[in-house]
């Protein structure tokens, strides 16, 4: 029993503490699916044992203190909570003990969107609207009339007819694009973002200074009445909903009558498969017998309407413990953490993982293992840690009395999880990435890909469906061993006659052949493209020349040697020093050489002094040209001599430009570049070859 008094004393204290930062400090730690599931937890016990029940248990009272710094209000009826459900099968005990009370066959209810904001109060006397309040304790709340004036949705007249008095509740809320405008706002102030619509329609509605509330667009949603003097009630729920709309309240537009307990789960899953597109939050939906007589003899029962219930959508936030960071790397290299999670049932699913984005954001919110997270999802969103539980972090004690967290910061790896490449971080990024692009495992389907492609080595036929049956075989783990396959061997595969792969085999072979140009576009180096590397073909004139340049011992002057190639920045040629730094690449490059990959050598430099009609003109494509493709212009200019760049700069010489020309069309007229169509084009090149 001792067990017993304890487990409820502690659910008592956490349950009051988290209502206080909900409701009083507008900051709450958790989110309401744990803090239902422990008063569910508390409310089972005091049943069991109704010894255990106290003047300060949750379940005796709704709500929190409303704060001092607003004058209190004495509710007149009072604000009472709703019951939950959260299955199917207590909505139907739900319908089933109704119609045993009223003793009858079928019911009626009225039905809508359970709204995540902030209930309130309206008084209304002779149609003007005179105070506002919220729930506060059920009992008393705080009186917010000023604030809810500058809500603009809720009407400061009734309309003509109105009662003598008239006591509206409903609920403050803030529609999904102000809360994200909002957001924007406070990040560019450098203030803290709000954790959800809720806290931040909480928040403004509870602000002194009443032009602060005015400024962040909250809406009001009616959906009963308290006390009407003066004028006769509708008899019945939907009646009621109608009139309050006949009187100029807002009312959602989503709410409905059905009957028995397959309407309201019919209901239930509609609104759930809306729930995404609805312009506010929700967390539920609320039934509520329809028949106003029916609801009065059904009554009370100490803190809800024994005629109504709340049936909750499954949470889509949760308490768990981050058990492990771990590092994934995706198919161009690039290594992002990821969050393994103790299992939790979040929007219906079990999470396990959950995205941690980047190492800069991972230090921002100083997440560590170990720690008590929320996890967020949203319909088909991918998980997500939404806010870090500081006191509930693990620490250990010190000899000197102190203590310390139980985990360390966490840091990126310094080699890849993968294949043990050296990892680089790319400059003025986020983004960490693995530099064994021929070996890594993680990156070798993409890797191959490029390899092959048709601006690369051109391997016609090693498309995507083949490339993953290689690699999933265990055939192929870098682009070396692409020459070690054989006819016989490619035959085995599914769906591979003998002749597709003697023509695979005959086009792998045929690519032995090929450009240094080509082949160092095929390593797939970050950052290296085709144009530079051509332009490092035609510097270093062999591939020996450019490898001794990115490794030599001293990286500054390794740096300014590629750097020394025209268009090759600090950022490029970083990349390159990367990629052959990395042994593992160095020695698949020398594989290939081994498997007879080759090209005409020559002397550095040689390419560029050769003479071309175009020799040092530098040109860009825009727009659809009459006869020639992008490509085969580009083959042209580059045959001729010239350079093809794919952005316009006062180094540009001249502008082709065809149909549809753009923005790079008006920038080389402002910059006064000449500007050819195809046919001036082809005139340079017969012009300029015959002066040659």
């Amino acid at each position: 029993m001792q067990a017993l008094i304890e487990r409820a004393q502690s659910l008592r204290e956490q349950l009051n503490r988290y209502a206080y930062e909900y409701y009083v400090l507008d900051a709450p730690s958790v989110p309401d699916a744990e803090y239902d599931r422990l008063f569910r937890e508390l409310e089972a016990l005091e049943a069991a044992h109704p010894e255990l029940r106290s003047p300060d248990s949750p379940t005796q009272r709704v709500g929190g203190a409303p704060l001092e710094m607003f004058e209190p209000v004495l509710h007149s009826v009072p604000m009472l909570s709703l019951g939950n459900a959260f299955s199917d099968e207590e909505v139907e005990h739900f319908d089933r003990r109704i119609r045993e009370s009223l003793g009858c066959e079928r019911v009626g209810y009225e039905v809508g969107p359970k709204f995540d904001g902030l209930a309130i109060s309206l008084r209304y006397e002779d149609g003007l609207f005179v105070l506002g309040a919220t729930r506060g304790d059920g009992s008393q709340g705080e009186n917010v009339t000023a604030n809810l004036r500058t809500v603009r949705s809720l009407p400061l007249r009734l309309a003509p007819g109105a009662p003598r008095l008239l006591e509206v509740r409903g609920e403050v809320l803030m529609l999904k694009k102000d809360f994200e405008r909002l957001n924007e706002e406070q990040e560019s102030r450098g203030e803290k973002r709000f954790a959800n619509p809720r806290n931040a329609a909480a928040g403004s509605l509870r602000q002194l200074d009443s032009r602060i509330t005015a400024g962040r667009h909250l809406n009001f949603f009616s959906y009963g009445v308290a006390q009407c003097e003066g004028a006769e009630l509708p008899t019945s729920q939907t009646g009621i909903m109608a009139w309050l709309k006949s009187l100029g309240f807002p009312v959602c537009q989503y709410g409905e009558r059905v009957e028995g307990a397959e309407g309201l789960l019919d209901y239930y899953r509609r609104i759930g498969a809306l729930r995404p597109k609805l312009p506010f939050e929700i967390d539920g939906v609320v039934y509520k017998v329809d028949s106003l007589a029916d609801q009065a003899r059904l009554g009370f029962v100490s803190r809800a309407p024994r005629w109504a219930v709340a049936h909750k959508y499954p949470a889509e936030e949760a308490l768990t413990v981050l058990e492990a960071i771990d590092i994934q790397v995706g198919r161009t290299g690039a290594l992002t953490p990821v969050a393994r999670l103790q299992a939790v049932a979040v929007g219906g699913v079990t999470v396990t993982n959950a995205t941690l984005h980047n190492q800069d954001e991972i230090e921002r919110r100083d997440i560590r293992v170990g720690d008590t997270v929320v996890v967020s999802r949203a319909g088909d969103v991918i998980p997500k840690i939404s806010a870090v539980v500081p006191e509930r972090r693990p620490y250990r004690e010190l000899p000197d009395g102190t203590r310390e967290p139980l985990y360390p910061p966490f840091v990126m790896p310094a080699a890849c999880p993968v294949c043990g490449s050296h990892v680089m971080r790319e400059e003025g990024g986020a983004v960490y990435r693995c530099s064994g692009g021929l070996v890594c495992s993680a990156q070798r389907k993409q890797a191959l890909l490029h390899f092959a492609g048709r601006r690369a080595m051109d391997i016609e036929g090693l498309g995507d469906r083949l490339v993953e049956q290689l690699v999933d075989t265990g055939w192929v783990r870098t682009p070396a061993d692409l020459y070690k396959l054989g006819l016989l061997k490619l035959a085995e595969l599914d769906r591979m006659a003998e002749k597709s792969a003697a023509n695979i085999v005959t086009a792998i072979d045929k690519s032995r052949q090929t450009t240094l140009a080509r082949f160092v576009f095929a390593l797939g180096i970050r950052n290296v493209g085709e144009s530079t590397a051509r332009d490092l073909a035609r510097h270093f004139g062999g591939l020996d020349g450019l490898i001794e340049a990115a490794t030599l011992p001293d990286s500054a002057a390794s740096l300014a040697v590629l750097q020394s190639v025209p268009d090759v920045g600090p950022v490029v040629a970083q990349s390159i020093r990367d990629f052959f730094l990395e042994p593992h690449n160095r020695e698949v490059v020398e594989q290939l050489r081994a498997a007879g990959v080759s090209w005409s050598e020559s002397e550095p430099g040689a390419t560029l002094a050769t003479v071309g009609p175009l020799t040092g003109k530098t040109l860009v494509l825009t727009g659809t040209l009459p006869s020639l493709s992008r490509d085969e212009a580009k083959v042209l200019i580059e045959a001729a001599g010239g350079k093809v760049s794919g952005s316009v700069s006062k180094k540009t010489d001249y502008l082709v430009a065809g149909a549809d020309a753009g923005s790079k069309l008006a920038k080389a007229e402002e910059l006064g570049i000449a500007v050819l169509d195809e046919e001036a084009l082809r005139a340079l090149l017969d012009q300029t070859a015959a002066a040659e």
